[in-house]
C-alpha cells in the first residue's frame, strides 16, 4: 500500500473525465506494428503528431482547468500512459485491473470524482475521437455543461447533425424540446442500414457521439437503477482506499464484476431519462474502424504519407502511414 496526496477541491465545479482504457480491438489492423505489437488506438496518432489522447485531454483543457481532469485507464497499459499522462495529478490517473466495458470504466472514476466534489458536473469524452473543427464542438461542450444547472434531469448525451448516411454509428432520433438546446430522447437506433440511416437523418436523427455531459449524482442515480450491485461494490472499495492505494481490493472487486455497456446496458433502459444536446456538423469521427480512419484521411486530404517522424520525445504509431501500407488507393479499406 502507498499513501496518496490528494488535491482539494471546491464544490460544484465542472470536471472532465477521459475514457483511455479501451483496447481498440475493431481497429487492430492498422494498430500493430510491423512487429506484431498491438497499440490501444488512443495511444496511436492520426498523422505521427499528438497521440488521441493528447488531443482529447487538450479538449478537456479547453473547457475545465487541468486540476479537474480524470482519466481512466487500464493497468496492463501503463507502459504507454505512464509518461504522456505525468503532467496530470497522480490521483487523476485512475487505474482499472482490467477492461470490463464502457459502464464500469465511467463509474469507477465518476465514484473518485463524487468524493471529491459531490456537486460535481461532468463531461465524458472517449479518447479515440477527431474533430476538424474543435470551436464547434468546445462550444457545445460549454453550453451543455451551463444548462446542467437548470435542467431537471441533469443528463444530456451529445448528438451530432449527420454529415452523411453512416451504417457504423448509433443513432438518437430526439424528442420534444426541453429548453437549453435539449430535447428529450425519443429513441435510440444502432447501426442502421444506409437506408435506414438515410430515414433517420430526414427523421432529424443524430448521431450518438457517445459524450455524455450531467450532474455527477445524477448519473450515479442512473447507473444505479440498472446495477445497484456494481455501484455498491465499487463505492465501498473506492471509500475504503480513497486515501489509500490498494491494488488487490480493488482487484478482487473487479474479478466479481460483470462486463457492462453504458449504451446497452445503461443508456437505452434509461433513455427517458436523458437528454440530447445537438451538435452542429464539427467533422466528427470516432476512428472505430479502419474505414473511418480512411474516411478521415480522405476528406481532410491528409492521405500524404511523408517519412518525417514524430517528436523523439512521443514516438506514437501513425495511422496514416499505417493505413498506408495496407492500402495504396486512397478511400480503400485494409481487409479486417
Amino acid at each position: 500500500m502507498t499513501i496518496r496526496a490528494h488535491t482539494a477541491y471546491g464544490r460544484g465545479e465542472s470536471w472532465a473525465l477521459v475514457l483511455a482504457a479501451g483496447e481498440g480491438s475493431r481497429l487492430r489492423t492498422l494498430t500493430t506494428t510491423e512487429t506484431g505489437l498491438a497499440v490501444p488506438k488512443q495511444f496511436c496518432s492520426l498523422r505521427g503528431e499528438r497521440s488521441l489522447l493528447d488531443e482529447t485531454i487538450l479538449r478537456a483543457q479547453s473547457i475545465v482547468p487541468t486540476q479537474r481532469i480524470c482519466v481512466i485507464v487500464a493497468a496492463h497499459h501503463q507502459a504507454w500512459w505512464d509518461r504522456c499522462l505525468a503532467p496530470l495529478q497522480p490521483d487523476n490517473v485512475i487505474v482499472q485491473p482490467r477492461n470490463l466495458g464502457t459502464a464500469n470504466g465511467i463509474l469507477l472514476p465518476l465514484l473518485h470524482i463524487l468524493e471529491r466534489d459531490p456537486d460535481a458536473r461532468i463531461v465524458i469524452l472517449p479518447s479515440d475521437h477527431h474533430v476538424q473543427h474543435e470551436p464547434i464542438l468546445q462550444r457545445s461542450l460549454q453550453d451543455g455543461l451551463s444548462a446542467m444547472d437548470h435542467d431537471r434531469l441533469g443528463l444530456a448525451l451529445l448528438g451530432a447533425d449527420p454529415e452523411f448516411a453512416d451504417d457504423e454509428l448509433g443513432y438518437i432520433v430526439p424528442g420534444k424540446p426541453c429548453g437549453q438546446g435539449m430535447y428529450e430522447v425519443c429513441r435510440f437506433v444502432e447501426k442502421p442500414s444506409v437506408a435506414a440511416a438515410q430515414s433517420l437523418m430526414n427523421e432529424g436523427g443524430l448521431w450518438n457521439v457517445f459524450i455524455l455531459i450531467a450532474r455527477a449524482r445524477a448519473l450515479l442515480r442512473l447507473i444505479e437503477r440498472q446495477c445497484p450491485d456494481v455501484v455498491d461494490r465499487l463505492q465501498r472499495v473506492v471509500r475504503q482506499t480513497r486515501r489509500v492505494q490498494d491494488d488487490k481490493e480493488l482487484s478482487a472487486v473487479y474479478e466479481a464484476l460483470p462486463e457492462l455497456d453504458f449504451s446497452r446496458h445503461i443508456a437505452q433502459p434509461e433513455a427517458a431519462s436523458l437528454r440530447v444536446l445537438r451538435v452542429p456538423q464539427c467533422g466528427w469521427s470516432d476512428l472505430g474502424t479502419p474505414r473511418r480512419v480512411a474516411e478521415v484521411l480522405t476528406r481532410s486530404a491528409a492521405l500524404r504519407v511523408t517519412t518525417a517522424r514524430a517528436p523523439a520525445v512521443a514516438p506514437y504509431l501513425n495511422l496514416a502511414e499505417q493505413f498506408a501500407r495496407f492500402a495504396a488507393p486512397i478511400g480503400a479499406s485494409p481487409s479486417c
